[in-house]
C-alpha cells in the first residue's frame, strides 16, 4: 500500500462534503448512512467500502468529551436538579452522534481510498 499523490479531493474535504474522494462530485450516499454502489460521476466502485466500528469509536470519544465537560460546567456554575440534566444532555448526545456519524463515516471512506484500500 502507497499513499499516492494523485488521491483526489482532500480526506477532510470529502468527509465534510460527503462526496466522492476521487472526482469530489459524486453523492457518497444513497440514505442515511448506506454508501452507494459507485460514484454516479466519476464511476469510483464502493462496494468494497467497509469502515467497520471506526467512526462510531470516534464519535463516542469527541461526544463524550464535549458533552461531560460542558455537564460539569453547568453542574459546578449552577447545580441543576439531575432530571434538568437528563432534559439537556440526552437530546444534545443524540443530535450530536447521529450528525457528525454520516461525515466521520465518509471520511473513513475517503482515507480507505486515499490509502488504496478501496
Amino acid at each position: 500500500m502507497s499513499l499516492g499523490t494523485d488521491s483526489g479531493v482532500p480526506f477532510w474535504a470529502a468527509g465534510i462534503t460527503r462526496r466522492c474522494p476521487r472526482c469530489g462530485k459524486g453523492r457518497l450516499y444513497d440514505r442515511y448512512l448506506v454508501v452507494r454502489q459507485a460514484c454516479g460521476d466519476c464511476g469510483l466502485d464502493y462496494t468494497e467500502v467497509d469502515t467497520g466500528d471506526g467512526p462510531a469509536v470516534f464519535i463516542i470519544l469527541i461526544v463524550g468529551f464535549l458533552v461531560v465537560g460542558a455537564a460539569l460546567a453547568v453542574e459546578m456554575t449552577f447545580q441543576p436538579p439531575y432530571w434538568l440534566h437528563l432534559v439537556l444532555w440526552l437530546p444534545l448526545i443524540l443530535i450530536l452522534s447521529l450528525g457528525m456519524l454520516p461525515l466521520l463515516k465518509a471520511t473513513f471512506v475517503a482515507l480507505a481510498y486515499r490509502n488504496r484500500n478501496l
